[in-house]
């Protein structure tokens, strides 16, 4: 399982196109082989920072993805509105349980 963390940031005029784009291909997305997951967050202090979460079944799938027609559309229509270069990350599964978090909290 790969987890993708992609955070992305706007100029302020674009927000409200992104969002839209966003929401025009995220069923093509989430139905695409081997994405099991998207999640869009918004930024805590800053309305121009977004972060896509997705979950995918392997780094192949996220490559066929990121090769397919359906990725080249949707970056067409959003490269154009960020503010500065997205920050990608590529996790793989957790190597710490929630069990170990009850373990590791002080007293």
């Amino acid at each position: 399982m790969i987890t993708r963390i992609v955070r992305l940031s706007f100029k302020k005029e674009y927000v409200v196109d992104f969002i839209n784009a966003f929401n025009a291909s995220k069923v093509q997305i989430c139905s695409f082989p081997g994405c099991t997951n998207l999640r869009l967050y918004k930024d805590f202090s800053d309305d121009t920072i977004f972060y896509t979460h997705s979950k995918w079944n392997s780094m192949e799938d996220l490559e066929n993805y990121r090769k397919s027609e359906l990725f080249a559309a949707t970056w067409s229509v959003v490269k154009p509105l960020f503010n500065e270069s997205p920050q990608v990350y590529s996790l793989v599964e957790s190597i710490h349980s929630p069990e170990a978090s009850l373990a590791l909290a002080p007293n």
